[in-house]
């Protein structure tokens, strides 16, 4: 069941908007123990990677791409540091409504950007950062009359809110924390308006402290200073201007919550912690609410024996070169027995 489906009553849709789906949503919330133990907490994750496309963008996507048809768009356009193209792309191509994706050239990872071209969009690289490729995919939007399906699209936000949703109906409660990776910063929004709704129709008691993590080399809700060159290994988060950083700001005032910043060395360092204590594999910008947690406990800043629910954004598969960087390569052998049990009682 999709969100659409799923939600309704929560959405702003209407007896025309078409139940698109591609059964995105509903993806598990995993309690990580040996995790909780190392860093004293109750630690949950939320799989987002289990999206149709491997992201969460999908619970938004569909959404805008629905309210889109519904008025009678012609195509849909977005700029894209790697997951928001592959889902415009397949709701696209579910909906068989052309859509256009304006990449910054050699900044996209290869699982994301072999996903959009295999889901049939037109994918034009910009020599340029995200943020211009933004820039220069709303004018064109204004140009041509395209749907912009970015997170400046308010029913893209309104479709994430249901994640906040998902993660309340299995905990029976808001967590303590909500710690999330930021680069546009439209997802830390998303999920604080949900918990708020849910508030506001009795669904839970208690609203949860938002925190931000963003890579230290993208970080201008941490620096509160434009990062006009924004450098990091985690590509999804790479962006020096969030679009959406008046209602982040917000959220994190109105919670209570905190920004934070991870270097790259502490994010790669999470995303191995993850896969090898968790058994989870998430891409790189997933694992900076890990990485800032890591650093809270270092630092003594973070609470003994709270819930934490930390948002995996996308799935590990998404960017295999990163993941490959870090780790050797298989062990080799002839093909015989006693090469085999050599190096299994090494």
């Amino acid at each position: 069941m999709g969100i659409i489906q799923k939600y309704g009553e929560l959405l702003p849709i209407t007896k025309k908007t078409p139940r698109i789906t591609l059964e995105e949503g509903s993806t598990p919330l995993v309690y990580l123990d040996c995790i909780s133990k190392l860093l004293d907490i109750e630690l949950w994750g939320k799989l987002e990677g289990s999206n149709p496309t491997g992201s969460f963008k999908d619970r938004g996507m569909v959404m805008a791409v629905a309210k889109a048809i519904e008025e009678g768009a012609k195509a849909f356009i977005c700029a894209s540091t790697g997951n928001t193209s592959a889902s415009a792309a397949a709701y696209a191509a579910a909906a068989q409504v052309p859509c256009y994706v304006v990449l910054p050239a050699g900044k996209v990872a290869l699982g994301k950007l072999s996903q959009t071209l295999m889901y049939g969009a037109t994918v034009i690289a910009v020599k340029g950062n995200f943020d211009r490729a933004f820039e220069m995919s709303r004018e064109a939007a204004e140009k041509t009359g395209y749907t912009v399906v970015n997170s400046v699209n308010p029913y893209r936000l309104w479709g994430q809110r249901s994640g906040a949703w998902e993660v309340c109906d299995v905990l029976g409660k808001a967590p303590d924390w909500h710690a999330i990776p930021v680069g546009n910063a439209g997802n830390i929004s998303a999920y604080w308006a949900g918990y708020k709704q849910y508030k506001e129709i009795g669904k839970i008691v208690e609203l949860p402290q938002m925190m931000g993590f963003q890579a230290a080399g993208a970080s201008p809700l941490v620096t509160g200073e434009l990062c006009p060159n924004p450098e990091t290994i985690a590509t999804a988060i790479r962006i020096g201007s969030p679009v959406n950083a008046k209602f982040a700001k917000e959220a994190v005032a109105q919670s209570n919550g905190q920004f934070n910043a991870v270097t790259d060395e502490e994010i790669l360092s999470a995303q191995k912690l993850l896969a090898s204590k968790g058994g989870i594999f998430a891409e790189p910008a997933s694992c900076a609410p890990l990485a800032g947690l890591v650093k809270l406990k270092k630092e003594g800043r973070l609470p003994k024996g709270i819930t934490v629910v930390m948002v995996l954004t996308g799935n590990g598969l998404k960017d295999l070169a990163t993941a490959m960087s870090q780790v050797g390569e298989p062990i080799t052998i002839e093909d015989n027995m006693k090469d085999l049990l050599e190096v299994m009682s090494s």
